[in-house]
């Protein structure tokens, strides 16, 4: 395999130079990196798990540095840290339900050999996860142990005692990383899947002859309206064009493509439009820990009309874009300045330079933002791959996914001796 560090340079140099388009294919890269660092990390006699978080994270602290904007990195890195803290919680407690076994006599029968240890481990399990990951109805299988995973030891002697011990150790460390390697390929196959699991509720939400609004271009989206319309919907689509860099007509003729009726309308018309249609459809950048969403810009405007309309405003977002920060955090850059040439040619631009001063200093200022705010109060509907969700509900999807110890990955600075 080749070396990690040559991997980690790669993929920072892309984020930096804004060569991966879109927060699904960035959490997917992001995801595989990291699998390659844990898989060649050298994990010690002990604090395994502590050896692959202090090497996830001085991996993190690259990756988040070198496009603070895409925050679907520091999401997957977040997820990783979670993901290795779980699985050496479900070894340790594995162990315990060991311990508990070896206590059993060699004069009690069968059934209380088999069946008391697997209830003290799913006891011990929930107790012990609830510090890392609060239970809810999605996670109450997982706290119970398979009895085939429980560690058998004999009780033989100190010295074959203390090589079994060794042996269990060693065996834990490899089945650390194996397990670790393991939750990260589920969680890049729902990463890959997470537009397929978003659009088989589209036909929940989407009614007949209904009128669809939404803005730009985003592939959820696509993959929503489309898997209504395989459902025998019959619904017609505003798409607003989403200017200056215009997605929207992509969207739009993606959507006459696969046999939707589409009506392309520029982003002014939103208000004029929006007492005409039944629901508004958008995808996002991010979902932030109080349920605002960080969105392409022109978003909020559409909001704010469909508030006004009493028309319900809906957000797709895979998991993946699940941010654990706040839209306050002054370490979250919530958006940035792309080029004035989006917006007019440089020879326009340069006529209204001011060469007299000889600084060349510009009369005319171009801003062009990347992103818009759109708070919580103005969207009525989550839906994600694992079902739809209240604005309200967001903190505990982030309670399931990230541990508290991970919400800032940064280096921190060295203490005065």
């Amino acid at each position: 395999m080749p070396d990690v560090q040559v991997l980690v340079n790669d993929f920072i140099n892309k984020l930096r130079k804004r060569k991966i388009e879109g927060s699904q294919a960035t959490s997917r890269q992001t995801a595989e990196l990291l699998r390659s660092v844990i898989s060649q990390t050298r994990v010690p006699y002990t604090n395994q798990a502590g050896a692959l978080i202090d090497g996830v994270r001085a991996v993190g602290e690259q990756l988040i540095a070198a496009n603070p904007v895409e925050l679907a990195v520091g999401n997957i890195v977040r997820r990783v840290l979670h993901i290795i803290r779980e699985e050496d919680l479900s070894l340790a407690t594995a162990a315990i339900a060991g311990l508990g076994l070896s206590s059993v006599s060699d004069d009690e029968d069968d059934a209380e050999r088999d069946n008391h240890p697997v209830l003290s481990a799913a006891v011990v399990a929930a107790a012990a996860r609830s510090t890392l990951r609060p239970p809810s109805l999605q996670t109450l299988l997982e706290d119970v142990p398979d009895s085939g995973a429980v560690p058998h030891t004999s009780s033989s002697g100190g010295d074959s005692e203390g090589k079994s011990k060794s042996a269990d150790k060693s065996s834990r460390s490899r089945k650390l990383k194996h397990d670790v390697i393991e939750a990260l390929n589920e969680l890049i196959q729902d990463i890959t899947t997470c537009h397929e699991l978003i659009a088989e509720q589209a036909v929940e939400h989407i009614h007949q002859n209904e009128v669809i609004l939404t803005l730009g271009s985003s592939r959820t989206v696509l993959e929503f309206l489309c898997a209504a319309k395989e459902k025998k919907r019959s619904f017609r689509v505003f798409v607003a064009e989403g200017a200056p860099r215009y997605q929207g007509h992509l969207l739009a003729k993606d959507l006459v493509t696969r046999g939707l009726q589409t009506t392309l309308i520029t982003d002014s018309a939103v208000f004029a439009m929006i007492s005409r249609v039944n629901m508004v459809i958008v995808g996002a950048h991010a979902v932030m820990a109080n349920g605002g969403v960080i969105a392409p810009v022109g978003l909020n405007m559409v909001a704010l009309a469909a508030q006004r309309h009493a028309v319900p405003f809906v957000v797709l977002a895979g998991s993946h874009k699940l941010c654990p920060l706040y839209p306050h955090n002054p370490e979250v850059l919530l958006n940035e300045l792309r080029s004035p040439s989006e917006l007019l040619d440089f020879g326009d631009f340069s006529d209204c330079m001011d060469f007299g001063t000889g600084t060349a200093s510009p009369l005319l200022h171009v801003v062009n933002p990347t992103f818009d705010y759109v708070p919580p109060k103005l969207v009525s509907l989550f839906i994600t791959d694992t079902g739809g969700h209240n604005p309200s509900y967001v903190y505990r999807l982030i309670a399931d996914y990230y541990s508290a110890d991970d919400l800032v990955v940064q280096r921190r600075p060295p203490t005065a001796s």
